[in-house]
């Protein structure tokens, strides 16, 4: 028996006047739709799901979370990340290598 080819689902959503217009202008939208779609899905927040608020648990786990971590800009790229104060550990990679300067972080508390 052959195999069947299994068709893409179709998604629909709403957008607004400004949302249709901006879209106009772009060859083939479904492509740049799903690329957009799928960069977001990789950025979400690993904690709140991308919802932008934690429920009352999570809450919880972020305070005890907080209470060994801090939130801190990068001096190099001054983002902010967060840092461990519980003492260094074997294997973790620092993302920024030391430019011959102190390339300390800023702390800003994580508990904010």
């Amino acid at each position: 028996m052959a195999k069947t080819k299994k068709l893409p689902t179709i998604v629909t959503f709403k957008a607004d006047q400004s949302l249709l217009v901006a879209l106009q202008g772009i060859e083939n939208r479904s492509e740049f739709i799903r690329s957009a779609l799928l960069t977001a899905l990789e950025n979400v927040c690993p904690l709140c799901k991308g919802r932008g608020i934690l429920t009352p648990n999570q809450k919880n786990h972020w305070k005890s979370f907080a209470d060994d971590h801090q939130l801190e800009e990068c001096d190099d790229c001054h983002e902010f990340h967060l840092v461990c104060h519980s003492g260094p550990r074997r294997g973790v990679r620092r993302a920024h290598r030391s430019r011959g300067r102190d390339s300390r972080s800023r702390r800003t508390g994580a508990s904010k």
